[in-house]
């Protein structure tokens, strides 16, 4: 048996738990960079009966999984995974199974990337290195509006930090009731009144038809000069493009980018080149509390998937 473990970028998954017991059955191979096209994924993962994968970094579609016949066992990370087709893992015959996880990771980063974007952390840590001293002027977060898009495990979490920093909270997404609102001390506004009033935007929305692009040009341009955006959620959930605009320009003051449309990010992404945002490579899970979380919980799905033995299943939206 052959178990392959994918995009480690770290190279620490070995050193998250201990293999031994499965080392001692099966073949382990590591994999520390990423494949993206198709074909030579599946040329890659050809000789393997289960695939590890962490979180969404390698999508798994019908196109590649139709075509790994050995296949019998994909080890996610997290609770769901949407860029695992789930149906056709189905139909192969294609175990899936998922495993704890703690959002609290990505609570803090959002915060980092507020914070380094609204006090310009990253532009004086390069100016004092290059031998200056205090080119910036930071904006206070007291009295500000934070809009929250999301009050779910992250966003509610995120909100009521703002309080802390002795914010006002709005808040909207789709379903969202007053009462829900009114739990994360915040107070429900229409989406153009939460994009018109904040200081800060900061996107917590899974995902899905739903969520894809809610946020574009027509929101962005609601947004005060001075706002800035924050998205530790999903890339598509913005029109990048929009985005890209509005940042160019200046209509926005700045934004914290963890997601992004495609990752990793290419090398030439417009982003890269924009000096009013903050980027950090979709590190919003990625600590090593939550890894030793998932590669335990890895292994163990995978003991018992050999042992026949029932496993926690994923689910995909």
């Amino acid at each position: 048996m052959k178990i392959a473990i994918l995009d480690d970028y770290q190279n620490v998954g070995l050193k998250m738990t201990d293999w031994s017991a499965l080392s001692e059955r099966a073949e382990i191979a590591v994999f520390n960079d990423h494949v993206a096209d198709p074909s030579a994924l599946v040329e890659r993962l050809l000789p393997f009966d289960i695939v590890c994968v962490m979180r969404e970094r390698t999508p798994l579609p019908r196109e590649v999984l139709e075509r790994l016949p050995r296949l019998k066992l994909i080890a996610s990370t997290g609770s769901r995974n949407p860029s695992i087709d789930m149906e056709a893992a189905k139909e192969l015959g294609i175990a899936v199974t998922a495993t704890g996880y703690s959002s609290s990771p990505t609570i803090e980063l959002t915060w980092a990337l507020l914070l380094a974007s609204v006090r310009g952390i990253v532009q004086e840590n390069n100016s004092i290195r290059d031998g200056g001293w205090q080119k910036s002027v930071g904006q206070d977060l007291k009295g500000t509006t934070l809009g929250v898009v999301g009050l779910g495990n992250v966003g509610g979490q995120v909100a009521r930090i703002g309080l802390a920093f002795g914010m006002q909270i709005i808040a909207w997404s789709q379903n969202m009731t007053p009462e829900i609102a009114e739990s994360a001390g915040a107070r429900l506004v229409s989406k153009d009144e939460l994009f018109r009033q904040a200081d800060i935007v900061t996107i917590h929305l899974i995902l899905s038809g739903r969520t894809r692009g809610i946020v574009g040009a027509a929101e962005l341009g609601l947004m005060k000069p001075t706002s800035r955006l924050i998205n530790t959620s999903r890339g598509p959930i913005v029109d990048e493009k929009a985005l890209i605009d509005a940042l160019s320009a200046a209509r926005i003051g700045g934004a914290g980018l963890d997601v992004f449309d495609v990752e990793p990010l290419p090398v030439d992404h417009p982003f890269r080149k924009l000096d009013n945002v903050v980027l950090t490579p979709h590190l919003g899970y990625v600590s090593v509390q939550n890894y030793k979380v998932y590669y335990p919980d890895i292994v163990a799905n995978i003991r018992a998937f050999i042992d026949g033995k029932p496993v926690k299943t994923i689910t995909a939206r």
